[in-house]
């Protein structure tokens, strides 16, 4: 899922998108909250009607910020308490009010409120976040009022294994229709992040979806989708996009390289998006290093469809059984360009 947080991912229109291939978009009750507010959203139709996407979309309920935000988060067993970054004023996100924030912004998938430790983190606090984590899943269960949102419960525990186990015992029995993996890519090393999914991925049902939060790099969702996770939510297409970096089938380019100065190719000689099809290597750069909107523009769009193309490939491998083998050609290959 490409990120918009504001309820737009930067710089794409949902044409664009939709060219790009992207299914499914995420936004963020948090950010919404705050700005325009969930009311506003709710009045103007909901979120796909505010931001014109008409496919899917899913929420995330703040969570992350409780990591993200630390500095301006209070946590207590009632829910999070917010100091705004935009104005310091304060927005409180219980279990119950996160519910209800998303019910108005009328995502098609919502996320229970859950607490995002930070890694590394103290053996005690990480228990007592996974434990928080599965009281407020059961709060945001009861608190659910719209049967047409397929609510998330969230996976919590860091890299410890019995943490994980744990977590997942407590919410499988809110029998919740899809399960997220959180608290991965904050800090950890990728080798212990496979790991981590290696023995949490078999204890969540096979038949519900299984979303792995805030993942990642190409090669991490290449990595996850072969131990089991069927959906990512990730930044990086866009944020590296906007800072002159192209994904591409060979590689990461990073197009403020002078090598790139007379360079008459596409960004990638195996894509098709309309970025490869019409704009040279050498005028991207060019873009960058004048400064123009549309360099930041072309690279997202670029990004996207990559990585939209990259998981089709995948889809196609695991219809004709040859997950396994895509994924070592693909390894390689990106091994060899590093």
């Amino acid at each position: 899922m490409p990120v918009g947080t504001q309820a737009t991912v930067k710089g794409l229109t949902p044409d664009q998108l939709r060219a790009a291939g992207a299914q499914m978009l995420l936004a963020n009750t948090y950010h919404l909250a705050l700005r325009p507010g969930a009311d506003v959203v709710a009045e103007l139709g909901g979120l796909h009607q505010f931001m014109g996407w008409n496919g899917p979309i899913l929420t995330d309920s703040g969570g992350f910020q409780v990591f993200s935000l630390a500095r301006l988060t209070t946590l207590t067993e009632a829910g999070a308490t917010f100091r705004s970054h935009l104005d310091g004023s304060l927005l409180e996100l219980s279990p119950e009010r996160a519910m209800r924030v998303q019910e108005q912004l009328g995502a098609d998938c919502i996320v229970c409120l859950d607490e995002c430790p930070p890694h590394p983190v103290e053996p005690e606090r990480l228990a007592a976040a996974v434990d928080r984590t599965t009281r407020w899943a059961a709060r945001c269960r009861d608190a659910q009022a719209r049967a047409d949102q397929a609510l998330f419960g969230i996976v919590q525990g860091g890299v410890d294994r019995a943490l994980r186990e744990r977590s997942a015992a407590g919410l499988l029995p809110l029998d919740f229709p899809g399960y997220a993996i959180g608290g991965l890519s904050v800090g950890e090393p990728p080798q212990q992040m496979y790991a981590t999914l290696d023995w949490t991925v078999p204890l969540l049902p096979a038949d519900r979806p299984r979303y792995l939060m805030g993942v990642g790099r190409p090669i991490d969702l290449i990595e996850a989708i072969s131990r089991g996770i069927d959906l990512f939510d990730c930044v990086l297409p866009t944020r590296n996009g906007r800072n002159a970096m192209a994904f591409t089938s060979a590689g990461p380019l990073r197009l403020r390289n002078r090598a790139f100065q007379r360079d008459p190719r596409p960004l990638d000689l195996e894509c098709g998006c309309p970025v490869c099809r019409q704009f040279s290597r050498a005028y991207l750069r060019h873009l960058f290093l004048a400064r123009e909107m549309l360099g930041p523009v072309l690279l997202s769009w670029h990004n996207v469809a990559y990585y939209q193309s990259l998981l089709d490939q995948v889809r196609q491998a695991i219809r004709e059984d040859r997950l396994n083998r895509f994924r070592d050609v693909q390894l390689a290959r990106w091994t060899d360009s590093d």
